[in-house]
């Protein structure tokens, strides 16, 4: 995926998030709001990586944000590397969605990026699967504190720092 796309991915986002009425803005944030925050594309943080199946089965219980709980299945789980560094994380499938879930915190959590973490969606097609954290975002709670939002797991909470997607939401 070019810096085009990912370019005209980011604008179309700012375009939701100003405009449409599900925004998870609130008014008055929509009505100051500057456009998201995000690090420089980092073809570094494309991970091309193979699905290792052999996990722990059975659910996974996640907190959200207002305390309820959602339940995901484990899928598998991708090992990369970020400088030199290792890492993982795991995948998550739900009965509600054919993308595979991966909620994670890293080393920019509540310093550079949102405290609770991030989120990215990917497919596996078959073993395979990219992991492009230039798409990781924030939960819609980083923006309004009413939305419910998963929380990372402890298993997906990375030590090593990713440097891609979008930064902590700054109202304006």
């Amino acid at each position: 995926m070019g810096g085009t796309e990912l370019k005209r991915f980011r604008a179309e986002k700012d375009r939701v998030f100003r405009k449409e009425p599900h925004s998870p803005l609130t008014p008055e944030q929509r009505d100051a709001f500057a456009g998201l925050v995000y690090f420089d594309e980092n073809p570094q943080l494309v991970i091309n990586g193979t699905v290792d199946r052999d996990v722990e089965p059975g659910e996974v219980r996640m907190a959200t944000s207002a305390g309820e709980e959602q339940v995901y299945q484990r899928y598998g789980v991708v090992r990369f590397r970020v400088d030199g560094e290792a890492a993982q994380v795991v995948l998550y499938a739900s009965d509600d969605s054919d993308e595979l879930f991966i909620p994670f915190r890293d080393a920019t959590s509540g310093h550079e990026t949102y405290g609770a973490g991030r989120y990215l969606e990917v497919h596996a097609h078959g073993d395979d699967v990219t992991i492009d954290f230039n798409y990781a975002y924030n939960p819609n709670c980083a923006y309004d504190p009413a939305w419910s939002c998963p929380l990372p797991p402890a298993e997906n909470w990375l030590k090593v720092p990713i440097r891609a997607g979008e930064k902590a939401f700054q109202a304006r």
